[in-house]
């Protein structure tokens, strides 16, 4: 059996198994609060003010800082670890993962980075920018805004390792995405509703060419014809051809991403998981595509709980100076 394909009958139990594990796995950062910068009341529109003028100029930076967070989060939580570079001593970037070696948007980081210490000098964490930023790129497509809590720490290292293990694949079933999501406290609704990013941006050929060819060079039974052979075009280009997840509004942040699942139409083969079992998460998936308010809710929920995944127990933390760098 492909490990992308598992019975059907397998995901209610493992929904049930992992329900426990994400309710245990993270109680989250207990200090963190909207009102957190007190002493840098300026912070959150500089943040605004950078992100607007970033994505009015290229409206590719917003899933891309999105993506940021993300990666950020599921490797040891939300500590800004996915932005230091190899240069820092005795780190091992997480940037040469493989799963991060398509990721961009660190000069936009880093831009906001340089504000706020000219406004606030040593206050605001990277991790909150990561924080803020992806909030904004969200709301600047479209999508819904949320109040971010705030007073993360940054991490004094980076784990390349857990980069390479701890983030899920565009390969991946169902099964493997509701226990990596269970490992970090988010539970089968916030995994659905976070997969939501993906409405916007793109992805490269080599990422889902498995899911377009199949076994046969024409995809399976999961997967449109048309579709399918829409994207093996692309991918006539070479690995790194990159298709819109959601080719009809593919930089807006609305509801497309699940009524392309409905209709066979994701783009990965991670995507296409969520659908197509029966139960709770096609329930979930049809819901979203139907009741986009619905969808832009949790998904605005399952931020909040997902930015607040904290680094582990004893890990050393600071606020940097440099977002690429820790402080000396």
């Amino acid at each position: 059996m492909s490990p992308s394909r598992i019975p059907c009958w397998f995901v209610p139990l493992i929904l049930s198994v992992t329900i426990l594990a994400s309710t245990a796995a993270y109680g989250g950062h207990h200090h963190l609060s909207v009102s957190y910068y007190k002493t840098c009341p300026s912070a959150q529109s500089i943040v605004q003010a950078v992100m607007a003028s970033r994505v009015a100029a290229d409206q590719a930076i917003a899933p891309a800082v999105l993506r940021l967070f993300f990666h950020d989060c599921f490797v040891n939580g939300c500590d800004a670890s996915v932005l230091l570079d190899d240069a820092t001593p005795f780190v091992e970037s997480e940037k040469d993962a493989e799963p991060n070696d398509s990721l961009r948007g660190f000069d936009v980081i880093d831009e906001i980075k340089s504000h706020l210490e000219h406004s606030c000098p040593a206050t605001v964490s990277c991790a909150d920018i990561l924080a803020l930023a992806s909030r904004d790129a969200v709301a600047l497509l479209g999508g819904p805004t949320w109040n971010v809590q705030l007073g993360r720490k940054d991490s004094r290292g980076a784990d390349r390792d857990a980069a390479e293990n701890n983030l899920p694949s565009p390969h991946e079933n169902v099964t493997s995405l509701i226990t990596k999501f269970a490992e970090y406290g988010l539970d089968a609704r916030d995994m659905a509703a976070l997969s939501g990013a993906h409405t916007v941006g793109t992805a490269r050929c080599l990422h889902y060419k498995d899911r377009v060819y199949g076994n046969d060079g024409e995809g399976g039974a999961d997967i449109d014809p048309s579709f399918a052979e829409l994207c093996r075009r692309t991918c006539q280009a070479g690995d790194d051809a990159a298709a819109p997840f959601d080719e009809q509004t593919p930089m807006r942040f609305d509801n497309a991403y699940y009524k392309d699942l409905v209709a066979r139409r994701g783009l990965l083969t991670s995507d296409q998981a969520l659908y197509g079992c029966g139960g709770p998460l096609d329930h979930l998936v049809e819901m979203y595509s139907k009741d986009g308010k619905a969808f832009a809710k949790d998904f605005a929920r399952a931020m909040v709980k997902m930015g607040s995944i904290p680094p582990p127990p004893g890990m050393p933390v600071e606020v940097r100076l440099k977002c690429s760098m820790v402080n000396y």
